[in-house]
């Protein structure tokens, strides 16, 4: 069983047991916190699929937060024109949480 489920406005697929890092879910949440996402746009059960229009109805997905705050690769950004004497780089980190996905709740 897995399910598409939308996420501060990025998709992912979810299927128990699996490791997710979503965008940084902020400062609330806390490592061991129980958190459910109920946007579920797609939903399989062993063939049976449902899409939702935009959401499936009584769906929802059961996270725990392993870790709350993760940083991602960085990523340089190098700015030139040439022959002006302009140069720029600057570098970034994305935050990410890492949840696992402890149940699927169908409707």
């Amino acid at each position: 069983m897995y399910a598409i489920v939308e996420i501060k406005g990025q998709q992912f697929k979810a299927e128990e047991g699996k490791f997710l890092y979503v965008h940084y879910l902020g400062q609330d949440a806390k490592e061991g916190d129980k958190i459910s996402f109920d946007k579920v746009l797609l939903l399989d059960a062993d063939g049976d699929v449902k899409v939702g229009v935009p959401a499936v109805e009584g769906a929802k997905v059961e996270c725990e937060v392993l870790t709350p705050l993760v940083k991602g690769d960085k990523v340089i950004v190098f700015k030139k024109k040439r022959r002006k004497g302009y140069r720029r780089k600057n570098g970034h980190r994305q935050h990410f949480t890492k949840v696992i996905i402890k149940n699927i709740v169908k409707a």
